[in-house]
């Protein structure tokens, strides 16, 4: 039987694992079309608001100053719950272990990693956020938590994550040191980073992967 896998976002400000009692760990599900909406929040766009329509979105976007900005407010459009917005309380740039977990119910061939791309057919990594097919200036960040905090170094722009971009070495994310020998929960850290250079804003929408080998 194939290692299947379930993300999940932890909604609490809680930085203990999943499963751990009276933490608010809450399974995705992109079928059902849940989303990672991510911007700098606003009277609308907050935890518990119903999923907000595109000028409230745009609302709640950055103001681009030429200053590098680290985004602050990274919430679950959760589809199964009423499309309901929940905040990613401690995501972002946080020293923050318990973030997000990808809980496998089994072994696998491969190490697991993390990728990003324009869209679901993971052949092009052309938008503006994941660096216009430059994979060194993709937007996106993450790093592995499974093991230990982030660090302070985190806590800056580029800081010490992984850039994501496409299935280029260097640019995506290896979420444990080796395949897995049985089931086990990963976790990693996110956040985006837009830099002072950026002129133009928008609404962007790339995906995030988790892939792997199973037998």
């Amino acid at each position: 039987m194939s290692t299947e896998a379930t993300i999940y976002i932890n909604h609490s400000e809680t930085d203990s694992p999943l499963e751990t009692s009276g933490v608010d760990w809450v399974a995705t599900n992109a079928l059902e079309g849940d989303k990672l909406l991510i911007n700098n929040g606003s009277d609308v766009i907050k935890d518990g608001a119903i999923a907000p329509g595109e000028q409230a979105i745009n609302g709640a976007g950055l103001v681009l100053d030429g200053a590098e900005h680290i985004l602050s407010k990274y919430f679950l459009l959760d589809e199964s719950d009423g499309s309901k917005l929940k905040e990613v309380f401690m995501a972002g740039a946080q020293n923050k272990r318990y973030v997000f977990a990808v809980d496998f119910d089994g072994p696998t061939v491969s190490i697991p990693v993390l990728e990003a791309w324009d869209d679901i057919g993971m052949d092009s990594i052309d938008s503006v956020i994941l660096g216009e097919g430059t994979p060194s200036l993709s937007w996106v960040q993450a790093i592995k938590t499974t093991d230990a905090l982030p660090g302070t170094s985190w806590l800056t722009g580029i800081g010490n994550g992984v850039r994501l971009a496409g299935a280029t070495d260097g640019y995506f994310l290896e979420l444990d040191t080796a395949p897995l020998g049985e089931a086990k929960t990963l976790y990693f850290q996110l956040k985006i980073v837009v830099p002072s250079t950026q002129q133009d804003a928008g609404l962007m929408d790339p995906v995030l992967i988790v892939k792997w080998t199973t037998i």
